[in-house]
């Protein structure tokens, strides 16, 4: 998986951005304002995404290319190499379930928009 093809799998869930608030190397998609991955843009050689905490220790344990989240709360983000240790198919699952937390944490009503479909996807915000 190269960058472009990340980069499509976050921008098409709803109500996605893209932002770069920690300078113009890095690389942050937001939902609803709320971040669930980023990446370095020059190189991606990694993906930080959230993860609930007890499935990230499981997920270190089990694959060498999953690590605690670099720069990051490691409880809660697990930082993915992009080097073909990870498998694509479960990096599609850890940016979905990486998402889904995030979305779970929203307020009813901004879920309940989200999921309506009148909120589209985002690009620079």
């Amino acid at each position: 998986m190269n960058i472009e093809e990340f980069r499509e799998l976050c921008l098409r869930r709803p109500g996605v951005t893209e932002e770069t608030p920690f300078g113009p190397r890095t690389l942050v998609f937001k939902v609803c304002g709320k971040m669930f991955a980023l990446t370095d843009m020059d190189s991606f050689e990694s993906v930080n995404l959230k993860c609930d905490p007890e499935r990230a220790v499981q997920l270190r344990e089990e694959h060498g290319g999953i690590l605690p989240g670099y720069h990051m709360n490691k409880q809660h983000w697990n930082t993915v190499l992009m080097d073909g240790s990870v498998r694509n198919d479960l990096v599609r699952e850890l940016l979905d379930h990486s998402y889904g937390l995030v979305v779970a944490s929203l307020p009813k009503k901004v879920k309940d928009h989200l999921t309506d479909g009148s909120q589209g996807t985002g690009r620079r915000a």
